[in-house]
């Protein structure tokens, strides 16, 4: 897997999990859609961690500078 987020793309990333996960633990979202959107903010934080994403192969993104 190499490597095909940039810095601000994973910040960004980080920051829309940890709202999604503030907006759980304060019981602003509940229910199904708290589900699906905790599935989504968990790999919005492991592919941060990793810095791949999957689906930016698929569709032929790369946002992280090229040595």
């Amino acid at each position: 897997m190499k490597a095909n987020m940039g810095t601000a793309d994973k910040i960004i990333r980080v920051l829309i999990a940890v709202v999604i996960g503030v907006l759980i633990y304060t019981n602003v979202l509940s229910g199904t859609l708290a589900i699906v959107l905790g599935v989504l903010g968990i790999v919005f934080l492991l592919t941060s961690l990793v810095s791949f994403c999957p689906l930016y192969t698929l569709v032929g993104i790369k946002t992280c500078k090229t040595k």
